[in-house]
């Protein structure tokens, strides 16, 4: 079993003392994979709900500092060496697929291959029209979008025709380091996620989740994965849990969990955020399933 931590890029999570701290501190006691998720805008009084929380209201206060994940994942990975980095997730129907291809490969490179691509199809219809993006069919826009940076960053000379995005013969460089891929993740904890998964995902970032429904959710998932003539072994499942305590972990890793995802904000001092992860990693046993 892997630990990731998502604590980066909101709030205190954005300060670069905390980023500094929180990363190298995670990266010594075993953590896998640091997370960061995305908003590019918010709004004080939304009238999208949202879906994981059961009031339908995001935590974060529409004030609170929110990195752009890509820029603080790349302060992420010059302070540390090994250590996992994650888009949890990136709106990737907000972003130009041609610039969010290149942005990926080139954190990947930075990073030394150590970029996951979580993506997700966003909830917030206002965030979508401060954007100027259609909130519509945002779901096939992203699968898309996936489609055409795939092809970018595997070819040399690459085309594309979309219905949303098309180009001909470009070149896109540099390339990712690990055989000219990087592997995309879909977040999300709905049946229509879970089919975005199975259609065209290298793995699913359940975001925080109520620890009884995971082994559902599981299931749901290998049977799709089924019926596309995949194997859920073929993917990773990291899972943000909510409800969850160490004693758990073991029932996670029997319904097929790959990576437990803690959450959480750090504290405001760099001493106090570097004693915060420890003390997490000692509390989950991280650095002893690091060592396994």
């Amino acid at each position: 079993m892997r630990f990731g931590l998502h604590a980066l890029g909101i709030g205190t999570g954005a300060r670069p003392d905390v980023i500094r701290a929180v990363s190298v501190a995670a990266e010594a006691s075993g953590f896998a994979t640091l997370w960061a998720g995305e908003h590019v805008v918010m709004v004080d009084e939304p009238h999208s709900r949202y879906p994981y929380s059961a009031d339908g209201r995001i935590a974060v206060p529409p004030e609170a500092d929110w990195l752009d994940p890509m820029l603080g994942l790349s302060f992420a990975a010059a302070v540390t060496m090994s250590i996992g980095l994650a888009t949890g997730v990136l709106l990737l129907a907000e972003h130009n697929p041609v610039i969010a291809a290149k942005q990926a490969a080139t954190l990947d490179v930075l990073s030394g291959g150590r970029l996951t691509l979580g993506i997700g199809i966003g909830w917030s219809a206002e965030e979508f029209a401060a954007l100027g993006i259609p909130f519509d069919r945002r779901a096939q826009r992203t699968a898309e979008y996936v489609a055409a940076m795939r092809k970018l960053w595997a070819t040399d000379l690459s085309s594309f025709s979309g219905e949303f995005t098309r180009f001909d013969a470009v070149r896109v460089n540099p390339k990712p380091v690990r055989g000219r891929r990087i592997p995309v993740v879909v977040g999300g904890n709905s049946d229509a996620a879970l089919r975005r998964v199975a259609d065209f995902g290298d793995g699913w970032y359940g975001f925080n989740l109520p620890a009884e429904r995971v082994e559902e959710r599981i299931g749901v998932l290998s049977g799709m994965c089924r019926e596309k003539g995949r194997s859920l072994a073929e993917l990773t499942v990291a899972v943000a849990v909510t409800g969850c305590s160490p004693d758990a972990v073991p029932r996670l890793a029997a319904a097929g969990v790959t990576e437990v995802v803690l959450l959480g904000a750090p504290p405001q001092s760099a001493a106090a955020a570097t004693r915060w992860v420890t003390d997490l990693a000692a509390d989950w046993g991280v650095h002893h399933a690091a060592a396994a």
